[in-house]
């Protein structure tokens, strides 16, 4: 096996995987019923994006659309970011009502540990991360053709120093 198959393969399977996260976390938010306010909706709308350009690109490849998916993974990263607040401004908000007087450590840790958990909007982040993973030195992003070409393991020989 050449570099240039390992190198196909590792690619076909982050894109696989981003897409196989994006498809699984919309489930995830249908299954918890993540659609009570307009703001939940958000993490859908960036799924169902990222789930669309992930496929285009892992089939498709052009130049165009992985420019495309890089844009929407960067909006993917800052709604991981929004989410996490979000879900952080729940918490406390939540720890505040329930505890009006309660510690700052308390409430500090309640916020932390509170029913909406802090890491899952990172998932967008973490397929954000690994689509954008699969386009470094993509074949299509390093010719001038904009169409994927087969240019990896097409070595120069080297020159013997004598």
């Amino acid at each position: 096996m050449n570099d240039t198959t390992i190198v196909q393969r590792l690619r076909q399977f982050l894109f696989g995987l981003a897409g196989f996260m994006c498809a699984g976390t919309i489930v995830e938010l249908l299954l918890a019923k993540h659609f009570d306010e307009p703001m939940q909706i958000v993490p859908f709308v960036l799924c169902a994006a990222g789930l669309v350009v992930v496929l285009l690109a892992w089939k498709r490849p052009s130049r165009a659309i992985l420019q495309a998916l890089r844009a929407i993974m960067a909006l993917l990263t800052i709604g991981s970011l929004i989410g996490v607040y979000e879900h952080i401004a729940g918490n406390l908000e939540v720890v505040r009502e329930v505890q009006p007087n309660a510690a700052t450590s308390t409430v500090l840790l309640k916020t932390l540990t509170g029913a909406a958990p802090l890491l899952a909007p990172g998932i967008l982040a973490l397929v954000a991360l690994l689509a954008i993973a699969a386009t470094y030195y993509h074949p299509v992003l390093t010719s001038n053709t904009g169409t994927a070409q087969p240019r990896f393991g097409t070595r120069q020989p080297r020159k013997e120093i004598q």
